[in-house]
This record gives C-alpha cells, sequence and structure tokens, in this order.
C-alpha cells in the first residue's frame, strides 16, 4: 500500500518485456569478420595442415621433422635476434619515453616523440631494409660520412649490416618506438605522491627506484619486452628483404618452405608455423597477464 502524498513510479520497462537486441553489436560485426578472416581461419588451416601430408592423411612426421638441426638453428636464430632487438629496444626505449615524459625536457617534446613513434613503429619489410642499406650499407651515407670526416669505416670492425646483429639493429627501428607507445601510460601511472611519500621518509633517488617504481613497473617492462619479441619473432619482410637467404631464421625458413622451389614442403612449412605460434602465444599471454598485474597499480 502506497504512503499518503507518495507518487507511485511506474516501471523502466513493461511488464513481461524481455531483453532488447543491442543494435551496438553491428558496430563490432567488422572487427570480428576481419579476426575470422584473416586470423582464426587461417590459423586453423595452418594447424590441420601441420597434421596432414601431401595427400591430406593425417601424420605426425612433419612435427618430428621440426627436431632436424638445421630447422633447430633457425629457431634459435630467430629467438636470438628477437631476444637482442626486443632487450634493446626496451633499454632503450625505457629511458626516451622517462626523460620525455618525467623530466625536464620541453613541452613540445613529448607529443613529438609520440606522432614519430605511432608512425616510426609501424614502419618495416622493404622501405626500412632499403633505408638501412642506403644509410649503414658498405656505400650508405652514414658509412661514407664516417670515412670521410672521422676516417673510421664500421665495416672495418667486423660490422655487417647483412648479419645477425644488423639485423637486430634493424629491427630496434620499430621497437624502440613501441616501447615508448606502450610504456608512456605506465610511466604516467607513476604517482607524484609516492616520490614526495618516499622523499618525507628519507629516501634517496636510488631507493625509491628500488623500492617504489621499480617494483610498479616491473610488470609493464617485462611484459612489454615480450610483446617486442613476439613482434620481432613474427617478423619476415624485413629479414627477407635486408639479408634474403645469408640468415636462416624460421620466417625465411618457414617462406622457402610453403614458397620455395627447392625446400619446398608445404606441410612442414605448417608445422613451422605452428612451432611459431606457440611461442608468439606463449609471449603474448605472458604480457596480457603482467599488464593486468601492472594496472592494478596504476589505476
Amino acid at each position: 500500500m502506497s504512503q499518503p502524498g507518495t507518487a507511485s513510479v511506474a516501471p523502466s520497462t513493461p511488464s513481461g518485456s524481455t531483453s532488447r537486441f543491442s543494435w551496438d553489436w553491428l558496430g563490432v560485426v567488422p572487427f570480428f569478420l576481419f579476426a575470422l578472416m584473416f586470423l582464426i581461419l587461417p590459423t586453423l588451416y595452418l594447424m590441420v595442415g601441420a597434421f596432414q601430408d601431401n595427400e591430406g592423411h593425417f601424420t605426425l612426421r612433419n612435427l618430428v621433422n621440426l627436431f632436424q638441426p638445421s630447422i633447430l638453428a633457425a629457431y634459435w636464430i630467430s629467438i636470438e635476434v628477437s631476444a637482442a632487438s626486443a632487450i634493446g629496444g626496451a633499454v632503450i626505449g625505457f629511458f626516451l619515453a622517462y626523460a620525455v615524459i618525467a623530466g625536464n625536457l620541453p613541452g613540445w617534446m613529448r607529443p613529438t616523440l609520440m606522432t614519430f613513434s605511432g608512425v616510426a613503429s609501424q614502419f618495416a619489410g622493404v622501405p626500412l631494409a632499403f633505408a638501412f642499406l642506403a644509410t649503414l650499407g658498405r656505400t650508405g651515407l652514414v658509412t661514407a660520412l664516417l670515412i670521410k670526416y672521422l676516417d673510421f669505416n664500421i665495416y672495418s670492425t667486423g660490422f655487417n649490416l647483412l648479419s645477425f646483429w644488423g639485423l637486430a639493429i634493424t629491427y630496434l627501428y620499430f621497437q624502440i618506438p613501441l616501447m615508448v607507445l606502450i610504456m608512456a601510460p605506465a610511466i604516467d601511472g607513476l604517482k607524484r605522491e609516492w616520490r614526495e611519500a618516499a622523499a618525507t621518509m628519507g629516501a634517496t633517488t636510488w631507493e625509491y627506484w628500488r623500492y617504489v617504481a621499480l617494483p610498479v613497473l616491473w610488470p609493464s617492462l617485462l611484459g612489454t619486452t615480450l610483446l617486442l619479441f613476439a613482434n620481432a619473432f613474427g617478423a619476415i619482410a624485413t629479414a627477407y628483404a635486408l639479408t634474403g637467404s645469408l640468415l636462416n631464421i624460421v620466417t625465411i625458413l618457414l617462406f622457402a618452405q610453403i614458397r620455395g622451389d627447392v625446400l619446398h614442403d608445404q606441410n612442414l612449412g605448417y608445422a613451422l608455423a605452428l612451432g611459431m605460434i606457440l611461442i608468439t602465444a606463449v609471449s603474448n599471454a605472458t604480457y596480457l597477464w603482467l599488464r593486468q598485474r601492472s594496472e592494478r597499480w596504476l589505476r
């Protein structure tokens, strides 16, 4: 029974009505279609092909063949190149991001760096390989300037752009900007009150980083490094355009198995791709887990 002087409020939804279809789902339909056509279905196709022979019969021989010395060496070289570029990109990118976000640099530096990082992180493939050949190649611009003005030839030290370290340095061009883009929000999340409280209690700058800042940023740092590793591990266009078949990394070997004339074994190529998917999946899953841990502190 309603009390005198109070107005009864009608229910917000009609009696007996059910949940309505939300037209907002139409906005994400293109995303799901794109993921289905270019990610999910190709991945399933590769996984099925890895367990088939040339006649389409089930076999485990393709997976057994992955343990050949040449294939294991290709995986190992890819892991080494990816780890070197990921660690280098993480260290340089972190200090670069911290300098423009929390340092005393002019205000215009941050938007300039973030804009450049957004462009450079997507610059790869044949254009990137050509840019480094024109810059650090044997007849590149920087190589020529060093010889002319400093009488120093970087190739006399054993450096070779078409080698392991040359490819790792080339990868740094898009690894460093990616690190800057991902770490910028994490560095922004460091609260000024934390530093002030540490200083009030007599902590030095080193102690603040040792006991406050680094424990908070560590999940983001490690997770982003793993993301950089996965980013480099799956790259092929830059490596193929720069080194061709001089460096036996797994992506180039995969290309040779599927599209090549000499090492053509399509199903073995599918098994190679399956191994790469597993490695990158572990890296990305660990990154997502570490990111969730860091967000609890940076909210």
